[in-house]
């Protein structure tokens, strides 16, 4: 097996696209470890290998579980009362 070329460009890890190709499996063991890398295309960024978080959730998962919990309780705050405000006339009454 051949040596996989990284190079360390500003403190991360990077590595030419066809040397990714060529050595996929372990590039993805070394971000298992936690590292992250860089795949290059002469010499400039163009994509990272990061470790998947497994407990990340999607905005929507997060809004269904709040949504099965009884939803949102969405009063404004007293100091943004909109019963003052005429959307129409972009008017601020004065109470």
């Amino acid at each position: 097996m051949t040596n996989l070329v990284i190079s360390r460009v500003t403190g991360m890890q990077q590595v030419q696209i066809a040397e990714a190709k060529a050595h996929l499996s372990a590039l993805i063991e070394r971000v298992e470890a936690g590292e992250e890398i860089i795949i290059a295309r002469r010499g400039k960024p163009v994509a990272r290998l990061v470790r998947e978080r497994g407990d990340a959730k999607s905005a929507a998962d997060v809004l269904e579980e709040v949504w099965a919990l009884g939803g949102f309780d969405l009063e404004a705050p007293p100091e943004l009362a909109l019963d003052d405000v005429d959307l129409d006339s972009e008017v601020v009454k004065k109470s």
